[in-house]
């Protein structure tokens, strides 16, 4: 017969602890109630989160939501122990997702799991999904955190998000106004995002360069004097602004998030049967970090425009006689923008037909 022990056990004993818990949630709600926008009732420690719809703008909304996480960027976070912009990231991914339909993001919810909560650590990562949040004009309703010993490595966790947007129901981009003759903008990226890191990593590996080497001797003709571990941490560039104002006074016909896939497999989400694009990569430049990384591996042409969105974060589809003030209007929002391509009618299976070389 097993022995009993001579103590009682707790749930920390176990090794989780409550008490940790509740502290992260009074540590961060000064952070979420900084991203407080109309229709949010309530705060944190709730059951549930609570958003008045009738409370916006909506007349007739339909909703819009999408989940993501940030991949195995957070290795690379962790490793740096650098835990400010993850949360940056993990919005990103989200709210770009639901604007591509002409959504608003309205309200965010987030996971973090870990092994053991470091409530400092947590913190940090969760005051920065508050700053990406507020870059969307999107509220952080709540969330989960989730100790489970024996689950993650010391000092690792994980992370995924949620977003609920709206959009008018006569205002929805879904690509059936796309038409053969069409334009491609580009809109920057603002470095790798959170695509592709697990090839990243495997580069990192092979080639063995430090973490605190600059860009620039990676890449002798570039003016980038950063670390390269922090240009590699650089957070995922949040749209929704610059594009939300665009969708009041122009029509756009169609938006792709260039995630994972890159553009060869992303653009082609939004386009109707029986078209596809020509793309001209002359059109832009190839930005130093992704030269190296595909001078590095090395990378075919193929697999990095498949992998990394290659400098360029959204794509938007215009009609020919919108170019010029779409392009005006979002380079005055902040936005550098490139006519990289055109739409096409085409029978191919490939829908995604370049010309040139990355340059």
């Amino acid at each position: 017969m097993t022995k009993p022990p001579e103590s009682p056990l707790s749930y920390r004993d176990a090794g989780v602890d409550i008490d940790a818990g509740a502290a992260l949630i009074e540590r961060i709600k000064p952070a979420a109630k900084a991203t407080a926008r109309e229709g949010v009732m309530g705060g944190l420690g709730g059951f549930g989160g609570l958003f008045k719809l009738a409370a916006t703008r909506f007349k007739d909304p339909i909703l819009v939501s999408s989940t993501d996480g940030v991949g195995t960027k957070l290795k690379l976070a962790i490793e740096m122990n650098r835990h400010d912009t993850i949360g940056i990231d993990l919005v990103a991914m989200c709210v770009n997702d639901v604007l591509v339909q002409g959504a608003e993001p309205l309200f965010f919810l987030d996971y973090f799991a870990t092994g053991a909560l470091d409530v400092g650590t947590a913190a940090t990562v969760i005051t920065g999904i508050a700053a990406g949040c507020r870059e969307a004009n999107c509220a952080l309703l709540g969330g989960e955190t989730a100790e489970m010993p024996d689950m993650y490595a010391t000092a690792h966790y994980d992370l995924a998000g949620f977003v609920v947007g709206a959009v008018e129901s006569t205002g929805m981009i879904d690509g059936s106004q796309i038409q053969p003759g069409d334009h491609v903008l580009a809109l920057t990226s603002s470095g790798i995002h959170s695509n592709g890191y697990s090839l990243v990593r495997r580069i990192l590996a092979q080639s063995g360069v430090a973490m605190d080497v600059s860009v620039q001797s990676l890449i002798p003709d570039c003016a980038d004097q950063r670390p390269l571990g922090e240009a590699l941490l650089t957070p995922t560039r949040i749209y929704v602004r610059s594009l939300l104002a665009a969708f009041e006074k122009f029509t756009i016909r169609g938006l792709a998030h260039i995630t994972g896939g890159g553009i060869t497999d992303n653009l082609p989400r939004v386009l109707p049967d029986g078209m596809g694009a020509v793309i001209d990569l002359t059109t832009w430049r190839l930005p130093p970090l992704f030269r190296w990384l595909q001078m590095s591996g090395p990378v075919t042409e193929t697999e990095m425009l498949r992998t990394f969105n290659c400098g360029l974060g959204m794509l938007v589809i215009v009609a020919p006689d919108d170019v010029d003030p779409v392009t005006e209007f979002l380079q005055a929002a902040g936005e550098t923008v490139f006519g990289i391509g055109r739409i096409e009618a085409s029978c191919a299976a490939e829908r995604v037909r370049y010309l040139h070389t990355l340059a």
